[in-house]
């Protein structure tokens, strides 16, 4: 059965940009603080390792009742038995991926531009990460910053064909600009550097968490 999807915190571990500490303990703090999802990144690993490390982030993170959620390896997610995959403009197809994983596994994808948003299909894939929308440190998206009026209109423009789907926001995003991105429209935010990057990543969590959690409580108040 697929897991349940929420994205209001949407964490995404790469083991190298975690400033030397245990992905799965930073994982596991990132979750303490409010961390919904949680995504394994790692586009240089040994195809061994991350295996294992997914398998072991799986078993910390299921008693918890975060699912994990690997970055572009479909082999990856099938071994460790991962809640399902997020994919790129140049990663697997999702009809593809999902022919593989069949129907019990999330797929999430990526969308920069309008070409890419009209491209998805609902009946496929999950949610969509779209982006980016702040300059981000953290990898290059290859298209420029959206803004928050930006991800408005590809959103708008998603939901006017498969009204509901769920979005994130991608890159850039942190407790100074998550709630602009909440009015945009967005479920929730995803997270590299202002989570794996912060001194207490626990706090960091906790902060994000909070302001997403107002301004979709301030969103509610403001729909009919």
């Amino acid at each position: 059965m697929k897991p349940p999807l929420d994205l209001r915190l949407y964490a995404i571990l790469d083991p190298g940009l975690t400033c030397g500490r245990d992905p799965v303990a930073a994982a596991e703090a990132a979750v303490r603080g409010g961390a919904t999802l949680v995504q394994l990144r790692d586009k240089g690993g040994n195809t061994r390792r991350l295996v294992a490390l997914a398998r072991t982030l799986r078993s910390r993170l299921q008693p918890l009742g975060v699912p994990l959620i690997v970055n572009d390896r479909v082999d990856v997610a099938l071994a460790a038995d991962a809640a399902g995959v997020h994919l790129g403009r140049e990663d697997m197809a999702p009809a593809d991926a999902r022919r593989l994983l069949g129907a019990d596994r999330v797929i999430g994808v990526t969308a920069h531009r309008p070409e890419e948003v009209d491209a998805i299909d609902p009946a496929i894939a999950d949610y969509a990460g779209l982006g980016p929308v702040f300059p981000t440190t953290s990898k290059d998206p290859g298209d420029p910053p959206l803004g928050p009026a930006g991800l408005a209109r590809l959103i708008t423009r998603l939901r006017r064909r498969a009204p509901g789907f769920p979005v994130v926001a991608i890159a850039g995003i942190s407790a100074a600009n998550a709630a602009a991105v909440i009015r945009a429209g967005a479920d929730g935010v995803a997270v590299i550097g202002a989570l794996f990057l912060a001194e207490d990543i626990e706090a960091a969590a906790r902060r994000l968490r909070a302001v997403v959690e107002s301004a979709l409580s301030m969103r509610g108040r403001e729909e009919p």
